[in-house]
């Protein structure tokens, strides 16, 4: 063989190689359209802060491209119910928004919020959580906010028909802010959603532990969704430097709601983020109840992924929790902001340990 002979032979050898490689690396990020895995298995879609979504009209379409999936995807993934883990506005009462923090007053951000969520009534329940940055001025220096304005009992008839307790907010009336929904599940469990402000009161938490105490709650499987729960090591939130003064962290809740009861068995957060830093956003604990059960506890949050806290608002990101009938939870983090074009659909699942596991829920 010639040495140009072999040139070419090995040219060729590499070049099949390389098209072997090309046609791998395509496999493994071939896209798949969201669906239940299991036959009998149903969904609960997590929402994470869409604050910075909202506080920029160019991000506004974003939230509402994943409100319209969601509620595209209602049949497909068997969607039962829509949580969100609160902060719905960058400033609950703001008048003059600096540009490059934000260019939307904070009436638009509400009407902007308020819109994307409008997309799933009569569709399906959801239930939003409220955050710091919906109180206050800017950022919870006191407890009154525009949230029940914006989100009545009566905006969702779908939600409204879960509603069974409620307790006073801030402002000395009943909102969905503290409140508890009830459901059964297509598998027959009994479900209670207890929805708790940012940094709740003491009375709130003893109306709370009251709820869940109920006998009539007591075999119901209770999932409680609050805003400042843990941190991204997975501890619970000890204190922050807000302004409020009668207000309760992550420790305290687990002490004084969590660990005491004997049916809380899932909590969901939001809260905690750095820019562009994935693992800043998220975190998973376990602890053990009164009742000697296991209470998984979940940080998921994207706020200042995309760009960071001027960003594009968090790439869309949200999770796809499917309930299974072998009594697990399948968690899944999708985006459907990259799976809308055939560019970026093979970004469109996050799919490390971390943001792709099963637990189990009974």
């Amino acid at each position: 063989m010639t040495l140009q002979n072999l040139r070419r032979t090995l040219a060729s050898a590499a070049l099949t190689l390389a098209l072997f490689a090309s046609s791998t690396v395509f496999a493994q990020q071939k896209y798949t359209a969201p669906a239940t895995t299991e036959k009998d298995s149903w969904s609960m879609i997590l929402i994470p802060d869409p604050q910075t979504y909202n506080k920029f009209s160019r991000n506004q379409p974003v939230f509402e491209l994943m409100t319209r999936w969601i509620e595209e995807s209602v049949d497909s993934l068997k969607t039962k119910l829509v949580l969100c883990t609160g902060d719905l506005v960058e400033q609950n009462e703001y008048i003059n928004p600096k540009g490059p923090e934000a260019n939307q007053p904070s009436k638009k951000q509400w009407e902007a919020v308020s819109r994307a969520f409008g997309h799933l009534d009569g569709k399906v329940p959801y239930i939003n959580a409220t955050g710091n940055h919906d109180y206050g001025f800017v950022s919870a220096e006191r407890r009154s906010t525009n949230y029940n304005q914006y989100f009545p009992v009566d905006k969702n008839f779908l939600t409204q028909r879960m509603l069974r307790e409620v307790t006073l907010s801030g402002d000395g009336i009943p909102t969905m802010e503290n409140a508890a929904f009830e459901f059964t599940s297509p598998h027959g469990k009994k479900m209670l959603v207890l929805n708790l402000e940012f940094a709740p009161r003491d009375t709130v938490l003893v109306w709370a532990k009251k709820v869940v105490d109920q006998p009539k709650y007591q075999d119901h499987y209770v999932i409680l969704l609050t805003h400042s729960y843990i941190n991204a090591k997975s501890e619970h939130i000890v204190t922050e430097g807000y302004k409020l003064t009668d207000r309760n962290y992550g420790a305290a809740i687990f002490e004084k709601l969590v660990k005491p009861s004997k049916n809380i068995r899932l909590v969901l957060c939001g809260h905690i983020a750095a820019p562009d830093d994935v693992m800043a956003h998220i975190g998973f604990r376990t602890d053990v109840n009164a009742a000697g059960k296991k209470v998984n506890q979940m940080l998921f949050n994207a706020q200042a992924l995309g760009g960071g806290w001027h960003g594009n608002g968090g790439d869309g990101w949200l999770r796809i929790l499917e309930f299974t009938s072998r009594n697990t939870i399948k968690v899944r983090t999708f985006s459907p902001l990259f799976a809308i074009s055939p560019t970026t659909r093979q970004f469109a699942w996050r799919t490390a340990d971390y943001d792709q596991f099963e637990i189990k829920i009974d």
